[in-house]
C-alpha cells in the first residue's frame, strides 16, 4: 500500500529506520582511536615538559635549583600522566587490532574492564591536575597570611615551563573524559543488544 508515496507497512513486516548499526560502531571506535592517540600524545608531552623542568637562580651567591620534584603535586602529576600514556598505549593496541580483524564490538566483560580502566584514568589525572593547579597558584601568586612568597618571581621560566604542562594535562583530562563517556555508552549499548536479543524469544 502506498500513500502519497510514504511506504506503509502491513505490521508484520520489520521497518528500520535510522542509521546502520555497523556505521555507528566504526564511527565510535575511530573516535575512541584519536582520543587514545591525542592522550598518549598529551601526556608524554606533559611528563616532558614537567619532568625536564628546572631553573637555576643565584641568590646572595648560594645558588638555588628549582625542579619540579620540589613540588610533590608535580610529581604526583608527572606520575598520573606517565600512567595515563601507558594505559593509552595499551589501549590504542587493542583499538587497532579490532579494527584490523573486523571486530568492532567487544564482548561485555573486556567492556567493564576498558570502562573501569577509562574511569580510574579520568579521575586520577583530574586530581593530579587540580592539586597541580593548586600548587602553581601558589607558586604564582603566594600566601602572606602564611609567609608565603611568590616563587614565580624568582623562577620565572620554571614557572612558565609549569604552565606549559598543566596546560597539556588539561586538555589530556578533558579528552579522557570524553573517552569514558565513549565506553559508557559501548558498554550500555552492548549490554542493551544482549538483553534484546535474550528476550527475542517472546
Amino acid at each position: 500500500m502506498n500513500y502519497l508515496g510514504v511506504g506503509i507497512s502491513p505490521g508484520n513486516v520489520p521497518v528500520y529506520h535510522g542509521t546502520n548499526p555497523m556505521v555507528i560502531e566504526r564511527r565510535v571506535s575511530i573516535a575512541e582511536l584519536l582520543l587514545r592517540c591525542l592522550i598518549c600524545v598529551l601526556s608524554v608531552l606533559t611528563a616532558i615538559l614537567l619532568g625536564n623542568d628546572s631553573q637555576v637562580k643565584e641568590i646572595f651567591s648560594i645558588q638555588k635549583k628549582a625542579r619540579f620534584t620540589d613540588m610533590k603535586a608535580l610529581v604526583f602529576l608527572v606520575v598520573a600522566n606517565g600512567v595515563a600514556a601507558a594505559y593509552s598505549l595499551v589501549q590504542v593496541v587493542r583499538c587497532v587490532v579490532s579494527m584490523v580483524k573486523g571486530s568492532v564490538l567487544v564482548n561485555k566483560p573486556l567492556a567493564w574492564t576498558i570502562f573501569s580502566g577509562d574511569q580510574a584514568m579520568a579521575y586520577l589525572n583530574v586530581a593530579a591536575v587540580g592539586a597541580a593547579a593548586q600548587s602553581a597558584v601558589f607558586a604564582k601568586l603566594g600566601q602572606t597570611e602564611l609567609q608565603w612568597m611568590k616563587i614565580c618571581n624568582m623562577y620565572g621560566k620554571f614557572c612558565n615551563q609549569v604552565g606549559e604542562g598543566i596546560s597539556m594535562a588539561v586538555l589530556a583530562s578533558v579528552c579522557m573524559v570524553l573517552l569514558s563517556g565513549i565506553s559508557a555508552f559501548t558498554l550500555f549499548r552492548l549490554c542493551g543488544v544482549k538483553k534484546a536479543k535474550g528476550n527475542s524469544g517472546w
